[in-house]
């Protein structure tokens, strides 16, 4: 078995175009590794409706080269096979480690097959990508990223035509494909052939679209903290700013610019404990002219976090959950007469269906989880997930826009403080309409992804019938799919009120990350509220 593993390996060097690869690999087979060389070879890094995600390193279970390669070229024979011979592929990159070279490679492959394939000018944010391939009319679009995965992680993003990202079947096409491909030297990778576009022609199309998820005339008198959390949206988002009329943004000096190490922070998430401390700092330090609010993006900036003052805490602000956000972006288009659908996924908070059931011209649906499914929804107005992902203009992203959020989100504070007001002051507003829809996550990172599986399977062989003191009234399998939901891997409870009337409903669902090693788990409670004075 060891010998078979080393020739594995030396066959999979032979062909490896990476030299930092290759004198990674090559030193663990001097070494004889065999531990760690059976963990590189164990398999091969499962394409699905998530792309590609994984730890940079040798061998087919890290992302490399070799690895991207291998997924280009799937890709470029499923379009083929499906229509698309000689369509246009857009392809963008984030700023961490290797993305420029595997977007390189995917130009390569997409011209050597016979497509066209069109490069964003340099590191850009997801949703410039999302926007370019609607824009130019590409047959696909690939965004090299990892999001706000750690530092040692990459990834690869694939959208449709449509602009939106693949879902069943054609994760499992393309995987087909990309199986399919014996070897590296029978993937034609031209030199040359492929268009890098003129910043102009993509980030400026990009920046005109912004402008209209606003309304002409309305406030911009808003004072804004922003850090892009070491990634890529900070050039886009503050010329967004600046096209919008709004005060320029003071920008969180440590985290400024893209750095693939993310030094200040432990995970590039701003939801993860800690990531928007500097940005709290710098809020602090602007003493009399403090903002009005800290938005925060995380490193692809496709996803938008906001925090409010709160003086009564030690840091002075807090960060709003992605529910919350949802809510008051609905809210606030629902003022500005939206009409169409309103939508979010299973795991995000109620409240969405409530605001939607009360506005006229407003439809609700709720799907599984991602905005590969919230973006198809027919007649899409508004989607968002808890997540900190927001799709305020679908028209021109069919995905979530941490920058387009970002904008919406400052004029709603401008029109709230032009009235002597503020986004939490409205979050009172409707605890009091609606109930007061309290959400929480709990967490489970693990090593080993057996722990996972055992805890779904274990819930299922004895699911609870208490949760928090609160009867479960009813408990469904997702993986066997609903009337309106395909299947998928979750468990959904609805829990009862109490007695006394504190709580009038709660909802719990379990599922397992689709991009990190996690089990999740999503709490909602809903409690009647007669005013805002009870809310403290």
């Amino acid at each position: 078995m060891e010998r078979d593993l080393i020739a594995q390996a030396q066959t999979w060097l032979a062909e490896d175009p990476d030299p930092d690869t290759r004198e990674e690999l090559s030193r663990l087979i001097d070494a004889g590794d065999v531990t760690e060389l059976g963990a590189r070879f164990a398999g091969t890094l499962q394409f699905g409706t998530a792309g590609l995600r994984g730890e940079l390193g040798a061998g087919p279970m890290r992302m490399n080269r070799s690895v991207v390669i291998r997924a280009a070229a799937g890709l470029a024979a499923y379009l083929k096979n499906n229509g698309h011979a000689g369509g246009t592929v857009v392809i963008g990159y984030d700023a961490r480690y290797k993305s420029a070279d595997f977007a390189l490679d995917t130009a390569a492959v997409m011209v050597g097959a016979g497509l066209k394939a069109a490069l964003l000018p340099k590191p850009l944010p997801t949703p410039v990508l999302a926007f370019a391939i609607r824009h130019l009319g590409a047959v696909a679009g690939i965004e090299v990223t990892a999001s706000h995965n750690p530092p040692r992680d990459n990834g690869y993003k694939v959208y449709l035509g449509d602009g939106s990202q693949i879902v069943p079947p054609a994760d499992a096409e393309i995987a087909a494909e990309i199986a399919a491909i014996t070897s590296l030297n029978d993937v034609p990778r031209p030199s040359t052939g492929w268009e890098t576009l003129q910043e102009d022609a993509v980030v400026g199309a990009y920046l005109e679209r912004t402008d209209a998820v606003l309304t002409d005339g309305s406030p911009r008198d808003v004072r804004v903290v922003y850090t892009p959390m070491h990634g890529v949206g900070r050039d886009v988002l503050t010329a967004a700013f600046d096209r919008a009329g709004f005060p320029a943004p003071v920008v969180v000096a440590e985290q400024a610019d893209p750095d693939p190490d993310f030094p200040t922070v432990a995970f590039p998430n701003p939801e993860e404990p800690g990531a928007m401390d500097l940005a709290f700092a710098t809020a602090r330090a602007a003493g009399e002219n403090a903002p009005d609010i800290i938005i925060a993006n995380d490193p692809d900036a496709d996803r938008c976090a906001v925090a409010v003052p709160a003086p009564e805490t030690v840091e002075g602000w807090r960060m709003l959950r992605g529910d919350e956000v949802g809510a008051l972006l609905a809210t606030h288009l629902v003022h500005k007469s939206a009409r169409g659908t309103f939508t979010t996924t299973i795991v995000s908070s109620s409240l969405l269906s409530r605001i939607a059931a009360a506005a006229p011209g407003a439809a609700y649906e709720e799907t599984l989880t991602g905005f590969k499914w919230l973006a198809r929804v027919d007649g899409l107005r508004y989607a968002y997930e808890e997540a900190l992902g927001y799709c305020v203009d679908p028209e021109g992203v069919r995905d979530k826009d941490g920058i387009t959020a970002a904008l919406l989100v400052a004029e709603l504070a401008a029109e709230l403080k032009a009235s002597g007001r503020t986004l939490s002051d409205l979050l009172d507003d409707l605890a009091v309409e609606y109930g007061l829809h309290a959400t929480d996550q709990l967490s489970v990172r693990v090593e080993d992804l057996s722990l996972i599986a055992t805890a779904m399977r274990r819930l299922r062989e004895q699911p609870p019938v208490v949760l928090a003191g609160l009867h479960v009234v009813s408990a469904e399998d997702l993986t066997k799919g609903t009337e309106s939901l395909p299947p998928t891997d979750g468990l959904r409870y609805a829990l009862a009120g109490d007695e006394a009337g504190e709580v009038s409903g709660a909802r719990v669902i379990v599922r397992p990350s689709g991009t990190e090693p996690k089990l999740k788990c999503y709490l909602e409670v809903v409690v009647p509220v007669a005013s805002a004075a009870e809310l403290g």
